[in-house]
């Protein structure tokens, strides 16, 4: 490489980390286990559901076993980034009327320390679930941690700003993280001058394309690579709406660098366009939904992990590696040879349409062609 080219930024990025609940329950610092839903109201219930279908979950594990076998990968990256779907709070003041309520104890905030994490990305639907006082407690313990975060704050302003991540002799990564309402965020948590909230996106339009473009050409500096987190989208289902896609791509050709897109609980398709990578959704990496029936066709117990290489004097991609994982015991495992086939196969076939394909490395990884 060239005396003073800088180097490539490695980045790590996957779909939403909840480590509330049940994953809460197998920590070694569980919070009340209170839980308000129509057919459940122990959080315990979903560590045994995880048992019933994989075998006995030692308790309390230890901070690494959420993230058993992708730990590898995250330690390799430059920088560690993924969508925190879950309040870090003793809060019992549960948002009105909202049935599935995530929460953390604030003791067990080390499971995200452990795993390196540099940025939480907290604008969506969950982040409010028990209320301002939730959102507060949530922010004060990242802060203590020292894991820098984005997407939720005490004002729009706050909710809005970037977490900037300083990666020593490499750069700078921004980080924004935008919610829109089509995953379910209430349009109340909406942060405003005056009220705590999430940084919301109402629509796709142009104008929302512009408004965010904006704000990352206020922050931008040269060099600086810039990741624009979203949560979009239903849980279910491969197809990527049409408003989805121009959004995406408006974002690129506002200077985002790398669209990470997530709330779907199955990965989705992936695009290259004008050398920057657009994640559709990621699927789920950390929860306690081990065990739970229904939509078995997604094979929503696979789990991805993104590594990318990324050139920071243009924001271009240059590499990208994806891990198939499997989820046993509350712990992330790699899949067999076998799941990681289908998974190849099935990022072939909803990529096809992007023209991007993923082709099987000797060590079950995937390496990203376009």
């Amino acid at each position: 490489m060239p005396p003073n080219q800088p180097q490539s930024i490695a980045m790590f990025v996957c779909g939403d980390v909840m480590t509330g609940r049940g994953v809460d329950q197998v920590l070694p610092h569980p919070g009340l286990p209170v839980l308000y839903e129509s057919h459940i109201r122990d959080a315990c219930d979903y560590v045994r559901l995880a048992e019933k279908a994989s075998g006995p979950i030692p308790r309390p594990v230890d901070f690494g076993h959420i993230w058993g076998d992708a730990l590898e990968e995250l330690h390799r990256a430059d920088v560690r980034i993924v969508n925190l779907e879950t309040c870090i709070t003793s809060s019992d003041a549960a948002w009105p009327a909202k049935e599935v309520l995530y929460r953390m104890s604030p003791r067990n905030i080390d499971c995200l320390t452990t795993a390196r994490i540099d940025c939480c990305c907290l604008a969506n639907n969950h982040v409010l679930d028990w209320g301002y006082a939730g959102l507060s407690e949530t922010i004060d313990s990242l802060d203590r941690a020292g894991i820098p975060h984005a997407g939720a704050g005490l004002n729009a302003a706050r909710a809005a700003a970037p977490a900037v991540l300083d990666i020593p002799g490499k750069g700078r990564v921004l980080v924004f993280s935008i919610g829109s309402t089509t995953s379910g965020i209430p349009h109340a948590w909406g942060a405003t001058c005056d009220r705590p909230g999430v940084h919301l996106l109402d629509d796709f339009s142009e104008q929302s394309v512009r408004r965010i473009g904006g704000q990352v050409r206020e922050a931008k500096r040269p060099g600086d690579v810039v990741v624009a987190s979203i949560h979009w989208g239903g849980n279910w289902g491969y197809a990527v709406p049409a408003e989805q896609i121009h959004f995406a791509r408006g974002l690129i050709d506002e200077g985002v660098d790398l669209v990470h897109g997530h709330s779907s609980h199955h990965p989705k398709s992936l695009e290259v366009y004008r050398d920057h990578l657009i994640l559709y959704g990621c699927g789920d990496f950390v929860d306690d939904y081990e065990g739970i029936r229904g939509y078995e066709e997604f094979r929503d117990e696979l789990r991805l992990a993104v590594t990318l290489e990324v050139d920071p004097k243009h924001g271009q991609l240059v590499e990208a590696r994806l891990v198939s994982l499997q989820v046993s015991r509350m712990r992330l495992e790699r899949a067999s040879d076998a799941d990681a086939s289908w998974l190849c196969d099935l990022l072939n076939r909803v990529c096809a349409p992007f023209g991007t394909e993923v082709k099987m490395q000797p060590d079950n990884s995937l390496l990203l062609h376009w």
